[in-house]
């Protein structure tokens, strides 16, 4: 899994595998959900992702259980 930010475009994006996109789909206001040729969830993007994070630029990560 691999998070980037584009301070230029203000894009956040959730890559969870990586392999080619098929199709992407707007699923609410300014996040697209992209999908493999399996139909399966490959990656999200978060535009305008400075309105809806604290801070773009910095990340926690943590593992339950």
């Amino acid at each position: 899994m691999k998070t980037t930010y584009d301070r230029e475009t203000d894009t956040l994006t959730i890559t969870l595998r990586e392999v080619r996109i098929r199709e992407s789909h707007e699923v609410r206001p300014g996040v697209i959900a992209d999908f493999g040729y399996d139909g399966d969830i490959v990656r999200f993007e978060v535009l305008e992702a400075s309105k809806h994070v604290e801070n773009a630029t910095e990340m926690q990560f943590a593992v339950a259980g």
